[in-house]
């Protein structure tokens, strides 16, 4: 059973919860959905001043993201590899932090009030096997610190993928 902890004025100790939170909550589930959609919830829950947190999955023989598990309003279905700051997260295998999407070259407006967004990549067998995404209504949200930890986040996730 999940119980939601009360998170403390210290950034890295309320993430590194966070994470382990999150072991908690895929250890022993096989399916990924299942442990993609949990991991979306916890985030929501966790991150304030966010407006969408969830996962694109690579459809790899077109080299584009489909839509996953997510919290938010409905998104974009696909995004084809390089499109986008998915898309460039996915086709360069790298975290993208963008504080004001408006600047962001071929930035694609899912939701019209997301101003900043962070993007990491899931990566199984050197593989992108899809993307984690975070829009925000509040420009340059996401910091050094954020982007270090929801990498650390998603490299546990990366260990239940039986993809």
């Amino acid at each position: 059973m999940f119980e939601v902890k009360k998170y403390k004025e210290n950034k890295e100790e309320n993430y590194e919860l966070v994470i382990k939170q999150l072991h908690a909550l895929i250890e022993g589930e096989k399916n990924d959905i299942a442990n993609l959609a949990n991991a979306a919830a916890l985030l929501n829950q966790f991150l304030d001043y966010i407006n969408w947190v969830g996962f694109y999955l690579t459809d790899h023989p077109h080299d584009e993201l489909v839509l996953g598990p997510f919290q938010g309003l409905p998104a974009c279905v696909r995004i084809p590899f390089g499109k986008g700051v998915c898309g460039t997260a996915a086709k360069q295998n790298k975290t993208i932090r963008v504080a004001d999407v408006h600047q962001f070259p071929g930035h694609i407006a899912c939701d019209a009030v997301t101003q900043s967004e962070i993007v990491i990549p899931l990566v199984k067998n050197n593989k992108v096997i899809g993307v984690l995404d975070i829009d925000s209504p509040i420009k340059n949200r996401f910091n050094e610190q954020d982007e270090k930890f929801l990498e650390k986040f998603t490299r546990k996730l990366e260990e239940a993928f039986a993809m």
